[in-house]
């Protein structure tokens, strides 16, 4: 049974309008892909300065090891 032109046509048509929708989807995946990938660049600079700014102040908020011992009532 050989398909006609006609047959083809409709089927052209719908393969045509899913591979727009699949590229409209892939464009949008992308975009979201590059938006996660900056927000986690921008999430790993903030912990960076943040254990930059935890090393600066943990040698000066430490006390020495004999303040640290328990009160009496302990």
């Amino acid at each position: 049974m050989a398909i006609t032109e006609d047959e083809l046509t409709p089927r052209i048509e719908q393969l045509e309008t899913r591979l727009m929708h699949q590229e409209a989807t892939l464009d949008e995946l992308t975009r979201t892909l590059l938006a996660q990938e900056q927000l986690v660049r921008k999430q790993g600079e903030v912990i960076r300065r943040l254990e930059m700014l935890i090393q600066r102040l943990s040698p000066a908020d430490t006390a020495s090891a004999a303040d640290n011992t328990p009160p009496p009532h302990y």
